[in-house]
């Protein structure tokens, strides 16, 4: 089986290529798409993300996250069994949940709506926890390459029987539910063909079930810590929709579902590259070359630089954005976005980074902080729903959520090494980088009166004069930058 051999940041670049096109192909369609389907519609489809995304994350045990640390493939591959039997299992028991509970479940969601699809329930968690692995095996071979196209074509496929249902009148949540799900069944095809034809024989010869129980009991600390650290964070991560939809409509749950997609899609269209790079590194880094620390500086230095700036703009333009793209009925969505704009901009930098707790092996760090996350962020839900304010109910979620992920971030750095004052510089600095063009905008906002589309506009040149500031001053931002240009054609 050959490793690709790559930078850091042309890896990044193979991973952010398909994020671009995926991401790119999805804001384009958000504003036809929001068009066509009702809030209620989008708060529907937000219900059921939460449920199979609270079972999702446990399907394998987090076996899938140990792919990445044997020192050789045949072990590695031994985990990919055990975590896909596992999928099986998790799998099962989303049935019985759906069966036996599936009533109450739609009662404490106050959506009738949901009840017609929560048989999907079992499929998505499948499908969903096929896929985890697949993905972790192409990071620990470097594949980074195939993992682009089943993004792009995840997203194709999504996108394109999306619109082609709501231009035909199929406008429900049933229709969001159901292409999203199709995306990804057609998107881990894919990635499962492009695996069995490379290392079916390494997979045939060596998988058998002395190793996996073997694997299994070595790495018996992902489904002890990391099974219940990730099914409290991914909880944490879902509560707001589920107490939202609990203490107010799944209409409320709709604008909070839109605001908070596209507040983070510019973060997830670069996170979540990065952080499928950074573990591969972080883990070769620990076990191998020793220079951990530096690798943690680096990536963090870049996830600020590139994060810090997108995110203050969409908090301080976030109103004119919604009302431009998506039409006036979305302009509440659009005052979410600004409240929760901190948070995302923390959960972005610390999302990658809290892959240390695996690289480390300090799992049940992991599983007391997603505690930590569950109950600030349930406490802030249950006493602004009690207030009957969404707006305040939100403010409070961000703040916590701020809290939480900004003493994670730092945390982590400090025990990889690399001292907390250089990070907190690092944040100031492309504070202050920033500052000069919000205040523009801010300054064209409200003393001349700017109108939206003008703000958009002002926004777009502002994020074009920023990133080209950022990266003509770091080598390793201007390599990946001059492959995508050659790449497509736009310098030679």
């Amino acid at each position: 089986m050959s490793k690709p051999s790559s930078s850091f940041a042309s890896n990044v670049l193979k991973l952010v290529t398909g994020s671009v096109f995926a991401q790119g192909l999805g804001v384009l369609a958000a504003p036809i798409v929001a068009r066509l389907f009702a809030p209620e519609a989008f708060g529907v489809a937000t219900l059921f993300a939460s449920i199979t995304g609270i079972i999702g994350v446990v399907a394998c045990l987090r076996y899938e996250l140990a792919i990445m640390l044997p020192k050789t493939d045949e072990e590695a591959a031994n985990l990919l069994g055990v975590s896909l039997f596992f999928v099986f299992i998790i799998t099962g028991i989303s049935v019985l949940i759906i069966f036996f509970a599936g009533d109450v479940i739609v009662n404490l969601l106050n959506s009738p709506e949901l009840k017609k699809y929560l048989w999907l329930v079992p499929v998505a968690v499948f499908v969903g926890g096929i896929s985890l692995p697949l993905n972790y095996w192409n990071s620990r071979t470097k594949h980074f390459g195939r993992l682009s196209i089943a993004r792009i074509v995840s997203s194709v496929v999504a996108q394109t029987t999306k619109l082609g249902a709501g231009f035909a009148g199929f406008v429900s949540g049933g229709v969001l539910i159901g292409t999203g799900i199709l995306g990804q069944v057609v998107s881990t095809f894919v990635l499962g063909g492009q695996i069995w034809r490379d290392d079916r024989r390494l997979f045939k010869s060596n998988i058998r079930w002395e190793k996996m129980i073997a694997g299994l009991k070595r790495h018996k600390k992902f489904p002890i810590y990391n099974t219940w650290s990730a099914l409290l964070n991914t909880a944490s991560q879902q509560l707001p929709a589920i107490m939202l939809a609990f203490y107010f409509s799944p209409k409320i749950v709709g604008f909070y579902a839109l605001g908070k997609t596209v507040l983070s899609m510019p973060m997830d269209m670069v996170g979540g590259a990065v952080a499928q790079v950074f573990f591969q590194k972080a883990s070769e880094a620990h076990t191998r070359t020793g220079n951990l620390s530096k690798v943690v500086e680096e990536v963090f230095k870049r996830l600020v630089s590139l994060g810090i700036f997108p995110i203050l703009l969409l908090t301080l333009i976030g109103e004119d954005l919604f009302i431009v793209a998506f039409g006036a009925r979305w302009a509440e969505a659009g005052v979410y976005m600004q409240i929760l704009g901190l948070w995302i901009f923390f959960q972005f930098i610390s999302s990658p980074i809290s892959t240390l707790f695996a690289v480390l092996e300090k799992q049940h760090y992991g599983l007391f902080f997603n505690s930590i996350l569950l109950v600030t962020r349930a406490a802030s839900l249950i006493i602004g729903g009690m207030t009957g304010d969404v707006r305040f109910t939100l403010f409070l979620v961000a703040s916590t959520g701020v809290a939480c992920y900004g003493f994670l971030c730092f945390w982590l750095i400090s025990k990889a090494g690399l001292p907390v004052m250089r990070a907190l510089y690092c944040i100031v600095k492309y504070s202050i980088y920033s500052s000069p063009l919000l205040i523009a905008i801010a300054l064209a906002k409200w003393l001349l009166g700017l109108q939206e589309i003008g703000v958009l506009l002002l926004s777009l040149c502002s994020l074009v004069v920023y990133y080209f500031s950022v990266i003509t001053q770091d080598d390793e931002l201007r390599k990946p930058m001059h492959m995508f240009f050659q790449r497509f054609g736009f310098i030679k």
